[in-house]
Formats: structure tokens, sequence, C-alpha cells
């Protein structure tokens, strides 16, 4: 029978477990893929000393129980030596169909990753507590609570693939951002009816902003996103049906190829959105206005509404700006302030407006705990376009697919008179799957 072999300190080893010549412990073994693999420590146990010079680290033995544990538990550890940059990577060329402006998103959030140290870290390395490190780290850098929130939840999903190909037992990003830094995003509330007044009086009279007066007005009078606004083309408007027909948007690529057609924000997005008799006056208006400019094909797109002079569509960037420069030229000039406005703020402001149009129909909503608040009114608005004039009566919403479901029914879908009453997801079922 061979003698059992020992360390310098006469300590009985394992299967597996050697000493080097400079003191080092070795641990060989066979991975899940079935490749050989090994690790090193100073120490064999935690109890004992690190030689001096040396950086302190796991105890061997500690090693070897989180191997074996993996080992039962199916994990590769080929897997967990990529970097985190890699995952993502990796994440992303796996779900690659996707619109061109989330590409654009993605290449962004690479090189975040990237630029930090945590994406050079293996990712069987990173715990939670680095993930909430990483996150402290954005907000010193001077990153918004968005930004890094939507980061995170890409990481998030990029561990989660990871866990479900057996490289991680856990997902480090599984945690909520709000228990790690404080969401100091500011919500811009609608415009009240009196900012409405104002905003719009001042647009009409004052030189060079009147020729935006239209344009402002369509947007407060239909609550499209800016995108779905600036792709409109004449075809898009039917005055004889009163309907506005929203199928695709148009956006701007920086950096790129410039002006591109690309499908709304989601499939629920297709719509048609009833024309009101004030949207329909400046509809004409705008029409009457743009004359026959240069052709201009977008992706087979043509005859686009608002225009420049040389027939090119005004992009989402060119109404921030004016809208902003418009505000600011108000503001220096009278006591009582305008707020930052924007496309979007114009957006909720239609759907606020609706809520106080039909405030005596009779409906309950419950929205609490669960992250809808900031869909509160424009929730309202659909739950109103949808029961006025209806037998059928919604009780609650309690997931985010009914609210969309729902926004999507106001603007356009048919309700068959008479309809039963809505079936809404149980709130067991909200919080699991909303």
């Amino acid at each position: 029978m061979s003698e059992k072999r020992r360390d310098s300190k006469n300590r009985v080893l394992r299967t597996g477990e050697s000493q080097r010549k400079d003191g080092r412990y070795l641990y060989k073994y066979v991975d899940a893929d079935g490749k050989p693999q090994s690790v090193y420590s100073w120490k064999l146990v935690a109890t004992d000393k690190i030689p001096a010079g040396k950086r302190d680290c796991i105890a061997l033995r500690d090693k070897e129980q989180e191997i074996r544990k993996n080992l039962s538990d199916g994990v590769s550890t080929s897997g967990s030596r990529m970097t985190v940059s890699e995952l993502y990577t990796r994440f992303t060329t796996l779900r690659s169909n996707v619109k061109r402006s989330t590409k654009g998103n993605r290449q962004y959030t690479a090189k975040l990753i990237a630029e930090d140290l945590l994406g050079a870290n293996p990712i069987s390395c990173v715990k939670p507590s680095d993930a909430q490190e990483w996150a402290l780290r954005m907000q010193g850098k001077g990153l918004s609570y968005r930004v890094i929130n939507n980061t995170r939840r890409s990481l998030k999903a990029a561990f989660q693939m990871a866990v479900s190909d057996g490289w991680l037992r856990k997902n480090p990003f599984d945690f909520a951002l709000n228990t790690v830094i404080r969401n100091e995003v500011n919500v811009r509330p609608a415009l009240t009816e009196r900012q409405e007044r104002v905003l719009l009086d001042f647009i009409r009279q004052d030189k060079p902003y009147d020729r935006y007066y239209n344009e402002i007005l369509i947007l407060l009078r239909t609550g499209l996103r800016i995108g779905e606004f600036c792709g409109l083309t004449v075809q898009d408007i039917d005055f004889e049906n009163g309907l506005i027909n929203i199928d695709h948007q148009l956006c701007w690529e920086k950096g790129g190829s410039g002006y591109y057609i690309d499908t709304p924000k989601s499939k629920s997005s297709i719509r048609k959105v009833p024309m009101s008799a004030e949207a329909r006056e400046a509809f004409e208006c705008v029409l009457a206005r743009r004359g026959e400019p240069e052709a201009f094909t977008i992706d087979g797109y043509s005859d686009f509404l608002f225009v420049n002079k040389s027939g090119q569509p005004y992009s989402a960037h060119h109404y921030q700006e004016a809208l902003c420069r418009a505000v600011q030229k108000y503001n220096r000039t009278h006591e009582e302030q305008l707020p930052k406005i924007s496309p979007h703020v114009l957006r909720h402001t239609f759907c606020t407006r609706l809520v106080k149009k039909y405030k005596s129909e009779k409906f309950t909503v419950y929205y609490g705990t669960f992250g809808y608040q900031h869909y509160f009114e424009p929730l309202c608005a659909c739950i109103i376009g949808c029961c006025k004039g209806r037998s059928g009566k919604i009780d609650r919403i309690t997931s985010r697919k009914r609210f969309t479901t729902l926004y999507t029914t106001f603007y356009g879908k048919v309700i068959k008179s008479g309809a039963k009453k809505c079936e809404v997801p149980s709130l067991k079922s909200s919080i699991k799957h909303g």
C-alpha cells in the first residue's frame, strides 16, 4: 500500500491535491464538460497564513467545495470564465432580431460595461455586492437613474442566460435598483389647461415660432409619439373617415445613415387615431402651407407632411429643440413661467385632457404598488375610451399587458356593442407575470 501524500506541514493531501515547490497548493479535476481543470491557492485551509509578500486568497479546500457543488449542480466552469463584456456580446448576438434603435442602445451599453472594471471580470466572480457597487460607480460617473436601470436590466438578462446555460448558479443582478441608489427621475407632469392656452397663444403670435403652431396643436390633440408624427405622409391622413393611419415612424441614426423608417414602438402601436375637428383644421393648414416640395424618399416612403424648404422631413430632435427654445423665449419676458416642455409632455397632456373631459364616467382603477403609477393618466383615458357608451365595464387593471391591450383598443380597435365584462388577470397572476 502506497504512502499517502503530505504537504510541507505533514498534512495528508486528498485526491487531486498537491503542493508545488514554491509552496502553492494545486487541485486538479475534470469539469462538467469533461475537460481537465486546475485551481491554485497559497492556503490549504482558511486558517493557514499567507506567505510574506503574497496576496490573500481563498483556501484551496474552500475552492474544492465550490467546485464539487458546481459539478453536482451541472454548472459548467468553462463558461463561467467568460468576462462580463464577453457575456453581454454573446447575449446580444443571440438576440439580433431587434430594431436599429435598439442596436444603437446596445452599442452604448456595451461601451459602458467595457469601460468599467466590471467588464473584465469573469462572470463566476461577480457577486450581488459587486453588481450593487457597479450601480454606485455608475451614479458617481453622473449617469442618470434611467440609464443605470436600463443597463442593469440588460445585464440581468445576460446573466440569466448564463444561469440557464449552467454557467452560474445565481444571477447577481437580480436586485431592485432603488434599494441601492435613489430614484431621482423627474417625472414631467402634463400641462395644465392654462399652461396649454398660454403656450398655444404665444406660439401663434410669436415670430418665428408661429410656423410650429399647427404641429404643436396636432400633437396636443392626437397624442402621437414624435417619431410617428414626423413620419406622417399625405397618404396617412384620411379626411373622409377622420382617421390618422399609424403604421411606421421616422427615425434618425446619429453617426450612421441618417433618416430611416421603422415600425412603431410595438405591434399594438399600429393603429388608426381619431381626428378631432381641431386636428383636422390643423392638418388642412399644414397641407395648404406645404405646397409641392421636392420629392424626397426614405425607405420607400415619400410625401412627408412636415418638411423643410428642401423637402426633407423634420426630425424628432428638431421639434424638441424648437419647443425648448420657444419656452425659453417666453420665460425671458413673462413673470409666469412655463415648465420644460417636450413632445412627450404634449402626448401626456393629451391623455390627461381625456380624463378630465370624461371625468363623470364611473370606473375603478387599482394601480397601487406595482410600478404602474406613471401609467395612471393614459390608463384612465384608455378605460374611458373603451367604456364610454358601452355596456361593458372594466373594474380593475393590474398588469402591464392588460394596460397595453386596452390602450390599443382605445385607438381604433372595434369593441362590439354590448360586449361582456372584460376579463382581467387576477392580482396574484399580475404580480407574477406583470
